[in-house]
């Protein structure tokens, strides 16, 4: 069994209007992006996953339990997400007590869960703000205690939504260093993200959401491939994806790292 097993969903806010419409997928170990157009069901699936919503029908598998016979916090065990505004998640008054409360909320006792927190806080360059006020520092380290509260959770899963939003090119190379150094430790990273030039340079495996169900699912380079999909989902390929093919290149470049290195071959 996968990490994350999917067979069947169905879901509606409102009888009639149905939001998923029978995903079947498995989610193991790629480090996944979920995009597609807002509407098209990608938040109401992660909620899913999350346990914070229950399927109308069909299953859900989170580490093999089923996420309709277990509850949201039993859940947070293996599963954790990353919301999107960092002030929607942090209400403590001090930087270590806000990283703590989630370690402390599933089980972890006072030792481990501080040597965890201080652990992600090491992770995200926050170590030494151990001891501030969140809200003394910048939405950016906001952002990344936010993170810091979730990875020192040890969770198998973690969901970052739209991690990319009000981030500056550092903020963003940070986030995607903590990405890659996750999936190292063997964690599963999923996001739902609008952000395409990030997903190209960080996640191995794109599902393309459309009217409430897959349109493309496959490795980041074959979806890129697909233009024609992708803009019927109204989506854009990343940019050096898009200037490479304007160029006359029949391969799907990713990144600017990856055209020039490809050049630098042909030249040698």
């Amino acid at each position: 069994m996968s990490r994350i097993d999917v067979n069947n969903l169905h879901f509606s806010y409102n009888k009639g209007d149905e939001i998923l419409k029978g995903i079947s997928l498995s989610i193991d170990k790629e480090s996944t992006a979920i995009i597609g157009q807002n509407g098209a069901g990608k938040t109401t699936f992660v909620k899913l996953l999350k346990g914070l919503l229950k399927p109308d029908s069909g299953d859900i598998f989170i580490m093999g339990k089923d996420t309709k016979d277990t509850t949201a916090a039993e859940l947070a065990k293996y599963i954790g997400l990353v919301f999107q505004n960092p002030n929607d998640q942090i209400f403590k008054n001090k930087v270590l007590d806000e990283v703590m409360f989630g370690p402390l909320n599933i089980g972890q006792d006072q030792a481990k869960a501080e040597e965890s927190s201080m652990k992600a806080l090491e992770m995200v360059g926050l170590k030494d703000l151990y001891d501030k006020n969140p809200y003394d520092l910048s939405l950016s380290e906001r952002k990344l205690i936010s993170i810091a509260s979730i990875i020192a959770m040890e969770t198998e899963i973690i969901i970052f939504d739209e991690p990319t939003i009000a981030q500056d090119y550092a903020g963003k190379e940070k986030i995607k260093g903590i990405i890659r150094q996750l999936m190292a430790d063997g964690k599963l990273v999923l996001t739902i993200i609008h952000d395409m030039d990030f997903v190209a340079e960080t996640f191995e495996r794109v599902i393309v959401f459309q009217n409430g169900k897959p349109l493309l699912d496959g490795k980041t380079r074959e979806v890129y491939s697909h233009e024609d999909v992708l803009y019927s989902a109204y989506l854009e390929p990343p940019h050096v994806t898009q200037l490479c093919k304007k160029l006359g290149y029949k391969d799907t470049f990713l990144t600017v790292e990856e055209f020039i290195a490809s050049r630098r071959d042909i030249n040698h």
